[in-house]
């Protein structure tokens, strides 16, 4: 554990100068629609689940837009307090923030209460770091985890900067691996992993 939040607070920094350092226009090109190869990985009627971005994360929205055009419900995490299990509810217009209200963590909108739950199929989930053969470290609350070991046909892919890959992470028997992961250049996997 304790290797895990050293490892964290590096990628962390590195994720931040990282993000600081990209123009502003560059930035608005970036992950505007998954690459042909990651939207095959999402089947046609597929509830997708997605993530508002916090501060220097991989940007998700252009993707919910996609997949909604594409006919896909898409879904965003969604938490009663900071100690409620997540679940998703639907975001039934990626185009404007007026369905989404605060959610129990600053900054970091959710669906209204009243949206209706959903269950996604694909899952893109944020990281703060991720090796080349599926490895993910997240925030370290371990709602994903809990959420993708509950729901095992879903198939997790993480969105990162390059910056982000690190040779090896150290793992747990909680930590699900992730189907894929699209950067700015390149797709890792997908990598197929024993249920």
């Amino acid at each position: 554990m304790e290797a895990k939040n050293g490892l964290r607070s590096e990628l962390r920094a590195r994720r931040n100068a990282h993000v600081l350092a990209i123009d502003p226009r560059v930035m608005a090109l970036m992950f505007k629609r998954p690459p042909s190869p990651v939207a095959a990985l999402v089947p046609e009627g597929a509830v997708v689940g997605l993530y508002v971005a916090g501060p220097a994360e991989a940007p998700a929205t252009a993707y919910a837009r996609y997949f909604h055009e594409a006919g896909h419900k898409v879904a965003l995490p969604w938490f009663e307090s900071r100690a409620a299990p997540m679940v998703f509810r639907e975001w039934t217009s990626p185009w404007g923030d007026d369905l989404l209200e605060p959610g129990p963590w600053k900054g970091i909108v959710q669906p209204a209460s009243d949206a209706a739950l959903v269950v996604p199929d694909v899952l893109f989930v944020p990281l703060v770091g991720f090796s080349a053969n599926g490895g993910r470290l997240g925030q370290g609350g371990g709602h994903y985890d809990r959420w993708l070991e509950a729901n095992p046909f879903a198939r997790p892919i993480g969105l990162a900067w390059d910056c982000q890959l690190v040779d090896d992470l150290p793992r747990e028997p909680h930590d699900v691996p992730l189907h894929a992961v699209v950067t700015p250049t390149r797709i890792y996997g997908p990598w197929e992993h024993a249920a």
